[in-house]
């Protein structure tokens, strides 16, 4: 959490780092995407310039607007897997890129091409969440907080993360599991 980036859990894959760029504090929802000045936040985060390597992206209403869409479309797939609609809205987000393979000095390149810059980082976050659902789709969770909204990608060893922080939501269930077996001792 910074003065740039408030949000309580950054540093998820990109398509879940968008996700999150929603989070409850307190009774309160916040929204880091109300302004163009928090897009310019979230853009300029690590996960986000370590997806988007090197390409410069405006943080203007039109990419605002790209990425709303898209952040729609994953909460849809993510909390509603079934909802034809989701698929249908995510499918829209990522019609606007593909990748183009070549062959640079190095070997193998894979560059992207949005039809519009604004859409890159909407279309990352819908590829990244592609490349989830290929590598585990079962890791990808909304945190079992009882008002949390925050999702995360569980990378733990055996896979049973709950929580989108031990220190947040998870103390949070482990005192109200306390005090509930010493309220009824």
């Amino acid at each position: 959490m910074t003065d740039q980036d408030p949000r309580p859990l950054a540093g998820e894959p990109l398509a879940i780092d968008l996700l999150n760029t929603r989070w409850t504090d307190g009774a309160d929802l916040r929204d880091l995407l109300v302004s163009t000045e928090g897009l310019a936040g979230w853009l300029a985060s690590d996960t986000v310039a370590r997806e988007l390597r090197g390409h410069q992206v405006r943080a203007d209403r039109g990419t605002l607007d790209a990425l709303l869409q898209a952040r729609e479309a994953l909460a849809a797939v993510i909390d509603e897997p079934g909802d034809p609609a989701g698929r249908l809205a995510l499918n829209a987000v990522l019609g606007h890129g593909r990748v183009r393979f070549a062959l640079g000095a190095d070997g193998p390149v894979h560059e992207v091409e949005t039809d519009r810059p604004r859409w890159l980082p909407a279309w990352a976050a819908a590829d990244n969440y592609l490349r989830l659902l290929g590598d585990r789709p079962d890791r990808i969770r909304r945190c079992a907080g009882q008002d949390c909204v925050l999702h995360f990608y569980d990378t733990s060893k055996n896979g049973t993360r709950r929580w989108c922080s031990m220190a947040g939501c998870g103390n949070r269930a482990k005192a109200s599991r306390h005090y509930a077996r010493h309220k009824r001792d």
